[in-house]
């Protein structure tokens, strides 16, 4: 009985493994096509229904399509009404995995045909690269899944033995309740719905569970897959709360609506000639549920968006908010956020800067002074975020992003120490021919996604500041200014020089550092 046991809990560890291998493998496949699909898609509640179904079948992660998901909408790339057809959708793809273990492990038993493929898949994956060694933990992890299905269902024998119908509640109302709280308690411990699915359908093959006591198990995963997002989102930002809560209620509402059917669906389940038996009935039902709850939720989308924000109203708004730790799990949704939050940074710094280089009658340095307590939080979050990051050595796209936001955050940190200079400003302000410079720069800033135009003034200052300074000179030379004003005037035309080449640098690179998706939606 004990070897039964363990080969059991060695079996879903096995599948566990395998079923992570294979998820990051596929979302590494799919790579920035995937997420420039998603938001083309969603252009709609029903195209992100389908869209979100297609691609979480794909990469069989329905929390990686929501992080990707909830970047689109921290970024104002989508609405979050849009987002919650994605999430419909999700739901229903990541039903396709139990098809998957029902129709391939459970029936077909590939376990033994696995394993000269997975030692296949391990060369690919230790002597390959890029998408060959991609492809080989794929295929390995997909190995690992159906062998730790062929060990859990070898094992199940001993399990019988101890796990028995006797010893789990009866098939009634009041057991089923309690069925429900065991399938969200397994989830919940294995953090995975397929896992629970797997498990729950090698136990209906073996007459443990009645079709009724599986039902309620799959209700209770439903519900209990949402449980683990819910909670790590407490600590995130506004979109991802919205998106953990609106998913949780999405499974908890469909789970009440589903419970009080099982009765109802058990006999059509049973005798339809497509389905000859329970465990096909069980992935049935389990798709079920979900199709149901989005065809229920799809006409609704829009007041149960505002009901969500109202729900969870939006924060205190920071320079560094988009950096929602939730979203450091999608490399590109986590590279779209420190681009938002660097272009946040120069857009407040270039802000200040036009409130103290306007007009001598509405000057205010103000909000130069407080803009320190402003960007330095910020911008060390912003490093630290970088710093935090994994990107694939072999995805040079991501890379040359990366790149250029070390280059942005760099320029971002001289330049929010020359905006500290304040006397130079204020020099700036008050000289008839260099303000007008001045200010068209510190526009520029305020608007740093301007690349040809902040390119433009850099090249114009640059030259204006060379004719300036000799001009500086001369009228020393001729007695018509100070030694001591001659520095004040070259020192000033320091920093707008220096300032207009930050300008230029921030533009290009934040530039190269946006993604396709958030260039496609940018104003000209």
């Amino acid at each position: 009985m004990t070897g039964g046991i363990l080969g059991f809990l060695g079996g879903i560890g096995l599948f566990l493994f395998g079923m992570e291998t294979l998820t990051a493998a596929l979302r590494s496949l799919a790579g920035e096509g995937l997420r420039r699909w998603l938001l083309r898609m969603t252009s709609s509640p029903l195209r992100g229904v389908l869209t979100g179904a297609t691609i979480t079948a794909v990469v069989q992660s329905s929390s990686a399509v929501t992080v990707m998901t909830i970047g689109f909408v921290g970024a104002g790339l989508i609405g979050f009404s849009q987002s919650l057809g994605v999430i419909y959708g999700a739901n229903i793809g990541t039903t396709l995995t139990g098809w998957i273990i029902m129709l391939v492990g459970v029936k077909l038993k590939l376990g033994v045909l696995a394993l000269p493929v997975l030692f296949v898949a391990s060369l690919m994956g230790i002597l390959g690269e890029g998408q060959l060694a991609r492809v080989g933990r794929m295929l390995a992890g997909l190995s690992l899944l159906f062998i730790g299905l062929d060990l859990m269902q070898a094992a199940s024998a001993g399990v019988d033995e101890y796990v028995t119908p006797d010893w789990l509640p009866g098939d009634t109302w009041a057991g089923r309740l309690v069925m429900v709280a065991i399938g969200l308690v397994i989830v919940a411990i294995m953090q995975s719905s397929s896992a629970g699915i797997a498990l729950t359908l090698i136990l209906l093959g073996s007459g443990t569970l009645s079709f009724g006591q599986a039902a309620a198990m799959v209700v209770g995963m439903n519900v209990g897959t949402t449980l683990t997002g819910f909670l790590a989102s407490l600590g995130g930002g506004s979109e991802m709360q919205r998106a953990a809560l609106a998913n949780l209620l999405f499974n908890l509402i469909s789970a009440m609506l589903a419970f009080p059917l099982i009765d109802v669906l058990v006999p059509q389940l049973y005798n339809a000639v497509t389905l000859p038996d329970s465990q096909t009935a069980l992935v049935s039902f389990h798709t079920g549920v979900n199709v149901l709850g989005a065809a229920l939720f799809l006409p609704l989308t829009r007041p149960f968006a505002a009901l969500v924000v109202w729900m969870v109203p939006d924060r205190t708004v920071t320079l560094a908010t988009a950096l929602d730790p939730q979203l450091l799990a999608d490399s590109g949704t986590a590279l779209d956020a420190a681009a938002r939050t660097a272009a946040a940074i120069t857009e407040a710094i270039g802000q200040a800067l036009q409130a103290a280089l306007a007009p001598q009658a509405a000057c205010d340095l103000r909000p130069l002074a407080a803009l320190p307590s402003k960007v330095e939080p910020a911008r060390k979050a912003l490093e630290t975020w970088l710093s935090r990051l994994y990107l694939p050595p072999d995805r040079p796209e991501l890379l040359n992003r990366m790149a250029a936001l070390m280059h942005l955050t760099d320029h971002i940190t001289r330049l929010a120490s020359r905006s500290e200079e304040l006397d130079r400003i204020t020099h700036l302000a008050n000289n008839p021919r260099l303000s007008r410079p001045a200010r068209a720069i510190a526009a520029a800033l305020a608007k740093p996604r301007k690349v040809g135009l902040a390119a433009r003034l850099f090249a114009h200052i640059r030259g204006l500041a060379l004719r300036h300074r000799r001009g500086a000179l001369l009228r020393e030379h001729a007695g018509m200014i100070s030694p001591a004003e001659v520095f004040r005037e070259t020192d000033a035309l320091r920093w707008l020089d220096r300032v207009a080449e930050h300008a230029e640098r921030i533009a290009h690179y934040g530039a190269q550092a946006a993604s396709p998706q958030m260039k496609a939606v940018r104003p000209v």
